[in-house]
Formats: C-alpha cells, sequence, structure tokens
C-alpha cells in the first residue's frame, strides 16, 4: 500500500507570517502545499491570488496542490501553470466541459484533479475517472476554514474507491475539510490517499509535531 499523503491547507496559516509557515511545512512530514484559491462568486470568500502563490512557490520545497474555488477555471490554466503548480483541481460544479479541462491541464505538465462538493454525486466522474489524477472530496461545504466534517464522506470514500478500482483508474482520493486525529484513520480505512489539514494544523501549538501525529496515524 502507497504511503497515506499529508496536505497542510495554506489558506490556515498566519499571512503575516507567511515564509515562516511556509519553512514549517517544508521542514515537517508533510508532503503537499493545499493551495485554495477562492474569488468570492463560485464559493461565497475571497482566499488569495497569484502574487501570494508566487511568493510561497518561491520558499516552497515540496508538491503545490492548487485547489480552485473559482468560476471559469480554465481560462487561468496557463497562469497556474507558470507559477509551478504541481497538481491543479476544478470543481466538477464549475466545468461545463471537464473532459477538455482535464486534458488542457495535462496540457500544460500538471496532474489534474477534480474536486466534487459534498451534495455532488461521486457517479458523475464515472466516464472521466481515467482521465483524473487527484479527487478531491470536500468533506466541508467550501468556501471557509475551520468547519467540521460531513459524516456522509466515508461513504462518498468507499463509493469512489470502488470505482477506481472497477475502472482500473489510478486516481488518488483526497479528503479536504474538518481533518483531524478523529477521523484520519477512519478515512484511511475507506480508502483516501491524501489527507488536506488547515485549522487543525495551523491553529495547534506544534504545527510540525501535530503534521508527523497525522502522518503516523494516517499511515499506521
Amino acid at each position: 500500500m502507497s504511503k497515506i499523503l499529508i496536505a497542510p491547507s495554506i489558506l490556515a496559516a498566519d499571512f503575516g507570517n507567511l515564509q515562516r509557515d511556509v519553512e514549517m511545512v517544508n521542514n515537517s512530514d508533510a508532503d503537499w502545499f493545499h493551495l485554495d484559491v477562492m474569488d468570492g462568486v463560485f464559493v461565497p470568500n475571497i482566499s488569495f491570488g497569484m502574487p501570494v502563490i508566487k511568493s510561497i512557490a518561491k520558499h516552497a520545497s515540496k508538491t503545490l496542490d492548487v485547489h480552485l474555488m473559482i468560476v471559469e477555471p480554465d481560462r487561468y490554466i496557463k497562469t497556474f501553470a507558470a507559477l509551478g503548480t504541481n497538481v491543479l483541481t476544478v470543481h466538477y460544479e464549475a466545468s461545463t466541459h471537464l473532459h477538455r479541462t482535464l486534458q488542457a491541464i495535462k496540457a500544460e505538465g500538471m496532474q489534474a484533479g477534480v474536486a466534487l462538493n459534498p451534495h455532488t454525486s461521486v457517479e458523475l466522474l464515472r466516464d472521466t475517472i481515467q482521465d483524473i489524477d487527484l479527487v478531491c472530496l470536500m468533506s466541508v461545504n467550501p468556501g471557509f476554514g475551520g468547519q467540521s466534517f460531513i459524516e456522509n464522506t466515508y461513504a462518498k470514500v468507499r463509493q469512489l474507491k470502488a470505482m477506481i478500482t472497477e475502472r482500473g483508474a489510478s486516481t488518488k482520493i483526497e479528503i479536504d475539510g474538518g481533518v483531524t486525529n478523529k477521523n484520519a484513520a477512519q478515512l484511511v480505512t475507506a480508502g483516501a490517499d491524501v489527507l488536506v489539514a488547515g485549522s487543525y494544523v495551523f491553529s495547534a501549538s506544534n504545527p510540525s509535531q501535530t503534521i508527523a501525529d497525522l502522518k503516523k496515524l494516517a499511515n499506521s
């Protein structure tokens, strides 16, 4: 079994000390940086844009996992590639021509991800699953950090894992929202490969130790 990846969500970092927090993730047991880009249209919040990602990328030494919670994501694919993004995830709900979008992301040399809101069925990905490198299941309603975990997520993970296996795909399953030491092991048992943790990590008294503990728990 491949190891479970931990992706701290930079949205929960201290933006007054961004370089410090990026270096903390660099030096921790984390695997990826998870960057949430929100436009205030697709979700009721605005996060950060290109200049901030550019400065994060300058200091980050790990995979940049960028999650676009925006309308018309196709307009920015080349821009995010140029910023050094490794995995670019678009929302199913914001992509009218999903297959074309996935091809465009891959054409820029990035891995292609698709995010699903809590109410969106994983069955909708059956026709494209072989073209998807990562499915990001939202385990909270997107737009704000620090929300509590939606319990139905476990069933969705199991359903998605079964589909991936059945279709012979190598898609990773990422969980985003409300991940803590209380649900990490259960998520991994259900079939999760990547755990995004935001406020759980950054509001801890020792974020680096919290990452180490979460990684150990997920991989035990």
